[in-house]
């Protein structure tokens, strides 16, 4: 009988059949007098409230996080992962650890997706020690709840000692459901930088001193700058806003940190003195002591703290954009908080691009003493030669992050998963991976299967890491030995990056025929699931629209939408000052190409007096300062001029005019403002040339 409310159950047994096959790959069962360790996870819809509302989450055993997986290096795991949702696929994806190319967990790529109401069964042995964690791959999931932590305990115990130790897994929370999270991102809208409380406005621009900054930036024709995309309702340790870190006065705890948000950076600080790193990624790294340090998404580190004889103290996990927190306590008597570092000024570039530059000092801890510091990577040195065979050939492969904001697409060398799935590589050779940041935000990149060295200048100890921060406008060099086999995820490991289309997969050239798609779910005796991407096989396509209702006139726009195309219905009625409503509707095909301009065609229906229905054709191209253009010809003979604008005085109020000369019916413009109430209602008002001052609402849907 299963219930998902009693403790998951772990089962240690003894291997009682010969292990017939000898590589890891080829991996059925565990080996004669190997010890088995097993878990049964469950999948499930249940009601819940992480950020104190009630609202749908998908949790693990009814947990959020789930449940923490035990091993010893050299155990056999054996996992039963049971998808108890009607009617959504699920996966597990073991994050960090070395193990045969088909328990990989990443659907249709190495793994079989674990359909509704059916249980798959992962099986490998556990080849390292170390702090791991596991998630769903499937669509959004991730975001909703499915993820958990792992501890393998090493051969012969952890190489740095601690009296006890404790996990503290750190995550977002959105009260939105992930699909809407994702629509409003790709639609542009404004209202998680208000969640955030970080929205530019000139407003602020001028409260902060930097107004030559914000009209420099629309000079230059430059979306406002930012380091997060989406508003949280919570930031969580362990399913809490906050926890407490057990010990007695003088013992040493090692915390296990893992990173398992969908897309939030964080500051670490502590206000008992300066934090030991002794593990990176789960790989041991010689103690490194540091004051504070930044976090990527999907990083695991492990540090060292001593409870304090008095007071209580706080190890602070800051968000990266400034709009929230977690806590963790320790130690008992009067409170001390751990140090804040402050909120970043997304007007000034310069102070973005400060850890850039700092990471080119000679001093390697430069970037650490920044107020917003940077990751510790030029401090972090393995424990032992982590050089790679220097017989094997060498490749170097350079990957470009690339990014637009404006369509939210984000994307390797310009071209999305969906558009250039694979990247070509051998088995037996030096793969050196230069990965250069294009855009002005962050990107945490994660290779499935495989550690990489991490080149910041400790050459025969470079640290061996799953997961690599790359800042904006900076690169990161990585290499790993291609000893693998089949096909293996690549991606950044901000969710909604990866789900836009910045993931690749490095495939082994023997694999080169493989089916694009998959051919069958494996039997149980497969050893390789046919390749495919599965949900990145396409682009992701949303359909969204906003309408005003006043008291003149109604305009609004309906958009279905992918990286390079829209379908657009817009449409402008009036009926205040005039004998009858008037009205124009455009139905467009529109052509991306980038941020300043696209081209469309289609046809627009209108009872004008001086026009009648007629096929048009036209571009739009962004002048400086924002300034919005658009011409248009159409079947009649006619041409029209369009110019637009909006200032967004402060965070909510924004004002808008827009003028055009149509050699038709001339001359007509309007001019109004909004104010943003809610994330689908905004306030309306707008003077229009030819039906007068109005008044209503704006509704996005």
């Amino acid at each position: 009988m299963k219930t998902l409310l009693l403790p998951f159950l772990v089962t240690l047994t003894l291997a009682s059949i010969h292990d017939l096959r000898a590589c890891d790959e080829c991996e059925r069962g565990p080996r004669v007098g190997q010890r088995v360790v097993e878990y049964d996870l469950h999948i499930a819809e249940h009601i819940q409230s992480p950020a104190g509302k009630k609202v749908r989450v998908l949790a693990i055993n009814g947990g959020i996080p789930g449940p923490t997986l035990r091993f010893r290096e050299g155990d056999f795991a054996r996992i039963r992962v049971h998808n108890d949702l009607k009617d959504e696929e699920t996966s597990t994806h073991w994050h960090g650890l070395l193990l045969p190319n088909k328990e990989d967990g990443v659907p249709h790529v190495t793994t079989p997706p674990i359909k509704p109401g059916t249980t798959h069964t992962f099986g490998f042995t556990l080849r390292h020690g170390g702090t791991y964690w596991y998630h769903s791959h499937t669509h959004l999931q991730e975001q909703s709840g499915v993820y958990g932590s792992i501890v393998v305990e090493p051969r012969g115990g952890e190489p740095v000692k601690a009296d006890r130790e404790q996990v503290l897994i750190l995550s977002d929370w959105t009260d939105t459901d992930p699909k809407e999270v994702m629509r409003m991102l790709m639609r542009g809208s404004d209202y998680f930088g208000l969640m955030r409380r970080n929205s530019q406005s000139i407003f602020g621009a001028w409260q902060r001193g930097n107004l030559k900054d914000y009209f420099s930036r629309e000079w230059d024709r430059m979306m406002p700058m930012d380091v997060s995309d989406v508003g949280y309702h919570a930031f969580l340790i362990n399913g809490q806003r906050q926890t407490r870190i057990e010990g007695r006065p003088g013992e040493r705890v090692r915390l296990r940190l893992i990173n398992a948000s969908a897309a939030t950076y964080y500051h670490l600080s502590s206000s008992a003195g300066p934090l030991m790193i002794i593990a990176a990624d789960g790989q041991p790294v010689e103690p490194l002591k540091l004051d504070r340090f930044l976090m990527a998404i999907a990083e695991t580190y492990d540090v060292l703290v001593t409870i304090p004889a008095s007071g209580q103290h706080e190890l602070r996990f800051s968000t990266q954009d400034g709009s929230g927190h977690s806590s963790a306590f320790f130690g008992m008597g009067e409170a001390r908080a751990a140090p804040v570092p402050p909120r970043p000024n997304l007007y000034q570039m310069d102070e973005m691009l400060n850890l850039a530059l700092e990471e080119q000092e000679d001093d390697p801890r430069a970037s650490l003493n920044l107020p917003r510091p940077g990751s510790p990577y030029r401090l972090l040195k393995a424990t032992r030669d982590t050089s790679l065979p220097a017989a094997l050939p060498r490749r170097k492969i350079s990957l470009h992050l690339t990014g637009d904001m404006n369509r939210y697409v984000w994307s390797f060398d310009g071209k999305t998963m969906a558009q250039q799935p694979y990247v070509m590589i051998k088995k037996g050779e030096i793969i050196e991976l230069e990965l250069i940041n294009d855009t002005m935000m962050h990107h945490p990149i994660h290779l499935h299967g495989h550690f990489f060295r991490l080149l910041m200048g400790n050459g025969a100890r470079s640290p061996l890491k799953h997961t690599v921060d790359v800042p904006p406008m900076t690169s990161r060099t990585v290499e790993f030995e291609a000893n693998e086999a089949h096909d293996w995820m690549f991606h950044c490991h901000i969710l909604y990056h990866m789900m836009s289309g910045m993931a690749r997969v490095f495939r082994y050239e023997e694999d080169a025929g493989a089916a694009p798609m998959p051919i069958s779910i494996p039997s149980e005796h497969s050893t390789h699931q046919t390749s495919g991407l599965g949900e990145h096989a396409h682009d992701m396509s949303y359909f969204w629209g906003a309408a005003t209702l006043q008291s003149n006139m109604t305009e609004g726009l309906l958009t279905w939408m992918n990286p390079k195309n829209d379908f657009l219905l817009a449409w402008e009625v009036g009926w205040q000052g005039v004998d009858d409503a008037q009205y124009e509707v455009d139905a467009l095909y529109q052509r991306y190409f980038n941020l300043n301009f696209q081209a469309f065609v289609g046809y627009r229906f209108t009872n004008d007096d001086d026009a009648k229905d007629r096929a048009i054709a036209g571009i739009n191209y962004r002048l400086p300062l924002m300034l919005w253009s658009n011409l248009s010809v159409d079947s009649e003979g006619d041409a029209r001029v369009t110019l637009a604008k909006r200032f967004q005085l402060t965070p909510r109020l924004g004002v808008f005019g827009e003028v055009f000369y149509d050699t038709g019916t001339e001359w007509e413009w309007s001019a109004g403002a909004d104010y943003t109430l809610t994330r689908r209602v905004s306030l309306a008002a707008t003077f229009h040339s030819d039906f007068g001052l109005g008044a209503g609402v704006l509704v996005r849907f």
